[in-house]
């Protein structure tokens, strides 16, 4: 061994192969870090120190090459100015073009994955040779960013500015057939090939001239070529096919496409320098900090889950109580990801439609091509409907998902109870307090609340609800279960609409304001829309069911007081009344039917407007960013007084359960970051304005000390 530091080692083998390899101690996994960085510094000294290399290959000790880049150091790059970020990318690319320009091929043996940094590495080999499971991507525009380390440089050399341009805006990871047909990597081996040994064979092919490697590295280091016309209408079409793709909130994959057509005419060095202005310009935008926040949000979630969950054994067998809508969901989201469910209803039409509801999704599945045959009736057949509790003994998890009751509740609560052999029960109620139902229970040690979003296959969260009286195990075994279901769960302290919906109904109490004050549902839709919300609320009502969001303002306005009181006429309960209960029944706030390929289409009908003028009072000029702050000011207060109250531990927690529960804008990370970006004595100054609205926009007096001491959410971003 010639080097032999913490992250890179050297050894130079007696017939002139040098290998490079990157096996970080004490880790499982090799990411390009800073001292991942200092230390190939060290490495490539001692291998430009060496005498008799013949070629040089690049490996890795682990199941993987390289995942990328330490995003957790993101953070404080994020707090240099542009000019030190490019000295500092400067610096790095200075280390890799050395090894770019040995004076000896070079090889790269991708054995896993190598993402970002990590394919960045690989690229800087004249040739590469992949296993066949191996996957490589540049998936930085996923975090607002592009690649820094020479990625829009050399793939545009080696796979054609098209290509190029694919892989950067699209943040995508490739499988091996991909990146062969692209010129990416030079060939794919099978699992059964020594990868190692595979690449050290073509290695010598390259010492022996059998292999052009020098045309390959030539390739990489100068500018493209082709016909400059063609290349620009190329790049004209693509950076606008792609910025409308993105949408303005998302600048980086249209950055990526201009480092790629003003480095195509450039040399390497000089391409690399424009590669670096382009980084800058992306990291010093609210949407790469945000979107880094939601990436170590999630990974944040993922280790507590699992450290939450640890000493729970997972659920073999479970049970659901409700075959309707929600019911219907858990039983198939359970099976589908490996855990059986006995679902119970109190008769056969409900059991056929849960069943039904199942189906359906599996179907699509299939005629798309993701599961075959053989899946969807192992799924099918993991979902053992019943009429009685005859099976429920075996259960070791019972969820309750029948009607938001809570009379309905208590009674079924206790009868599942009687019939169970001390398995966890869960109820999957919105609103409705756990404490409000644990009475009905003989041990509510063993009850929570697991409250699944609807439609349940398609929405990430779950909130855990911990009632007073439920005991630590239990909440381990809720955990356990919904990663097994392949869940996010976020783990609640008890109280009316939890976390999601309790910060949730204030945005829609300032809707119902507006349209008292006479304001067009559609504009505001549209309006918060282009803030970045997948849909406006009139739109989203009618999602969630205005039946349902009528019931909820009731349970959440008796809870909280004036603060989230809705006036007895409102439109959500206007709607209610007429039964325009939304998507569900094809009337709402809009119109719906299905369209030529059975997708439900969103139409207005003025027949609405009956309703909404029953409900306004008088006519106020709004702007646009009155329309924003009149909706997110209350949903903004709310959260922090739900950090306030314990009702969960950190920022972190909010914003990804508005994320993961409602499709917060990821761009803009969550209540909490956004309340940083735009700085809280702004936040407080517009909310001055606003308090004659009602209690619901009077700022928390947590907010009103952190703005006087200069405080952040997240500090240090």
């Amino acid at each position: 061994m010639n080097y032999d530091g913490d992250i890179w080692s050297v050894n130079l083998e007696s017939d002139g192969i040098c290998e490079l390899k990157i096996d970080t101690k004490n880790s499982g996994a090799n990411v390009m870090n800073a001292a991942a960085i200092k230390d190939l510094k060290s490495a490539i000294e001692c291998i430009e120190s060496l005498s008799g290399v013949k070629g040089l290959v690049l490996t890795s000790g682990k199941d993987h090459f390289i995942f990328g880049a330490d995003i957790t150091e993101f953070i404080g790059h994020f707090q240099k100015s542009k000019d030190e970020l490019q000295d500092w990318l400067w610096s790095i690319n200075a280390q890799f073009n050395k090894i770019e320009d040995f004076p000896f091929p070079t090889i790269a043996a991708i054995n896993g994955f190598a993402l970002g940094g990590g394919l960045e590495v690989c690229l800087l080999a004249d040739m590469r040779i992949a296993s066949e499971k191996a996957k490589i991507g540049v998936p930085e525009s996923k975090l607002g960013l592009i690649p820094g380390w020479g990625g829009t440089v050399r793939l545009a050399r080696l796979a054609g500015a098209d290509t190029a341009m694919e892989w950067v805006a699209t943040g995508k990871q490739w499988k091996m057939n991909d990146a062969f047909k692209a010129g990416i990597v030079d060939a794919v081996v099978t699992e059964k090939v020594d990868m190692n040994a595979a690449a050290k064979t073509m290695l010598k092919r390259m010492i022996n001239e059998e292999l052009d490697w020098q045309a390959k590295r030539k390739l990489k280091t100068s500018p493209l070529k082709f016909n400059k016309t063609e290349a620009g209408m190329s790049f004209k079409g693509g950076e606008a096919f792609i910025a409308g793709q993105a949408g303005p909130h998302y600048p980086a994959p249209v950055n990526g496409v201009k480092s790629i057509a003003e480095g195509a005419y450039l040399t390497r060095d000089e391409a690399l320098k424009v590669e670096a202005k382009y980084f800058a310009d992306s990291a010093k935008t609210n949407t790469a900090s945000s979107l880094v926040r939601v990436f170590l949000g999630d990974q944040f979630l993922k280790r507590k889950s699992k450290k939450i969950s640890k000493s729970s054994e997972p659920v073999r067998m479970s049970a659901v109580l409700g075959a309707g809508i929600m019911g219907g969901g858990i039983a198939y989201q359970s099976a589908s990801t490996g855990t059986p469910i006995l679902m119970k209803d109190i008769n056969q039409k409900g059991l056929h439609a849960g069943m039904n509801e199942a189906s359906k999704l599996l179907a699509k599945l299939h005629k798309r091509g993701r599961i075959d045959s053989m899946k969807m009736n192992m799924v099918m057949g993991s979902i053992m409907p019943t009429l009685s509790y005859g099976d429920f003994g075996q259960a070791e998890f019972i969820t309750e998902a029948v009607v938001e009751n809570l009379k309905v509740k208590r009674s079924v609560l206790a009868e599942v109870e009687e019939n169970v052999n001390g398995a966890v029960i869960a109820s999957n109620t919105s609103t409705i307090p756990i404490n409000d139902m644990a009475d009905a229970l003989k041990d509510p040690s063993k009850f929570c609340g697991l409250h699944f979003f609807n439609p349940v296959h398609k929405m990430p969260l779950v909130e855990v609800i911990r009632g007073n009286k439920t005991s630590d195990e239990t909440i381990a075994k809720a955990v356990k279960y919904a990663l097994q279901m392949k869940k996010t769960p976020i783990v609640v302290n008890d109280c009316s609409g939890f976390l999601v919906n309790r910060v949730l109904f204030p945005y829609f109490l300032g809707f119902v304001k507006l349209i008292e004050d006479g304001v067009d549902f559609r504009r505001i839709d549209k309006v918060m829309e282009k803030w970045g919300w997948p849909m406006g609320p009139a739109y989203l009502l009618d999602v969630v069911g205005v039946d349902t969001a009528d019931h909820c303002t009731h349970t959440i306005g008796n809870a909280y007081g004036e603060r989230m009181k809705f006036d007895e006429m409102n439109i959500i309960n206007e709607l209610y009344k007429a039964e325009r209960f939304g998507q569900k029944n094809g009337k709402g706030f809009y119109t719906y039917a299905p369209d030529k390929k059975g997708r439900i289409k969103k139409t207005y009908n003025d027949d609405v407007e009956e309703l909404i003028q029953k409900c306004v009072k008088k006519k106020v000029e709004v702007s646009d960013d009155d329309i924003i702050h009149r909706l997110m000011f209350p949903m903004m207060f709310e959260g922090v007084r739900c950090l306030d109250e314990k009702i969960v531990e950190s920022p972190i927690e909010v914003d990804m359960g508005l994320l993961l529960g409602l499709g917060f804008p990821p761009f803009r990370a969550g209540v909490c970051k956004f309340m940083d970006d735009v700085g809280l004595e702004k936040i407080l100054k517009h909310a001055k304005d606003l308090e004659s609205l009602g209690p619901a926009y009077i700022a928390p007096e947590r907010l009103v000390t952190m703005a006087k001491e200069n405080k952040k959410f997240y500090e240090g971003a």
